[in-house]
């Protein structure tokens, strides 16, 4: 039994933002995940591990495989379920992942012995604040999927890590649609999450040296180009 998810799972990545019945047509209508990525599907779904659902899959293949990046950061490894993905849609990267649940690391890492045959994965195991200045080079591709609070706290080091024209992806900024409620009727347990994506939003939606797109699959997902090389954030 895996323990991480089960007394304190965010039951608002779970709710639809879009129809029910679009959703299911998305799931049910595009090509399904196949082998080892399979089994750490159905894996994470009976354990009540969130992983990418599989509209969030289907944009990430076509993503990867059109603009085959070659050096890719992940900020949430979970099982590795959305590593592996990666790097079976793109076979020349390098991708480095980093998570601090001890319960997930060992499961990413028993993951990643049995389906990593190109050896493309590193997994840095902390803080992503303590281990981001201190990783070297750059990277044209990064995927975050960790604690929504602290999106904003990461995005400064992350950009300074995402090469001219990279790609950021930022997963389950929508919480089950709470986001475009009022601050009064948000939950008190969730309002520390609330308040860090509302930071987020305000960061990067209009910021003259980011392109970004919102966009409604799975829970949302913030997609930011980063157009030139100093971005400074607002305060």
């Amino acid at each position: 039994m895996v323990n991480t998810y089960s007394q304190h799972a965010n039951p608002n990545m779970r709710r639809p933002v879009v129809k029910p019945e679009i959703v299911d047509f998305m799931r049910q209508r595009q090509a399904p995940v196949t082998d080892h990525l399979k089994t750490l599907e159905t894996f994470a779904k009976e354990n009540n591990i969130p992983v990418i659902p599989h509209e969030t899959v289907a944009f990430f293949r076509l993503m990867l495989e059109s603009i085959a990046p070659k050096n890719i950061l992940e900020i949430g490894t979970a099982i590795g379920f959305s590593t592996l993905l990666m790097a079976h849609h793109a076979s020349e990267a390098k991708i480095t992942t980093i998570d601090r649940n001890p319960e997930m690391i060992a499961l990413a890492q028993e993951n990643f012995q049995k389906y990593d045959e190109r050896q493309q994965v590193t997994l840095l195991e902390g803080d992503a604040l303590e281990i981001l200045p201190d990783l070297q080079g750059q990277f044209d591709f990064v995927f975050m999927d960790s604690a929504k609070s602290k999106y904003i706290v990461f995005l400064p080091e992350i950009l300074k890590r995402t090469k001219t024209g990279g790609l950021i992806l930022i997963d389950d900024v929508f919480q089950g649609g709470d986001v475009a409620l009022p601050f009064e009727a948000i939950k008190r347990g969730q309002r520390a999450i609330y308040k860090g994506l509302q930071a987020l939003f305000d960061a990067t939606l209009n910021h003259p040296d980011l392109t970004v797109s919102v966009v409604p699959l799975g829970d949302g997902l913030l997609i930011i180009r980063k157009k030139s090389e100093n971005i400074v954030l607002p305060d």
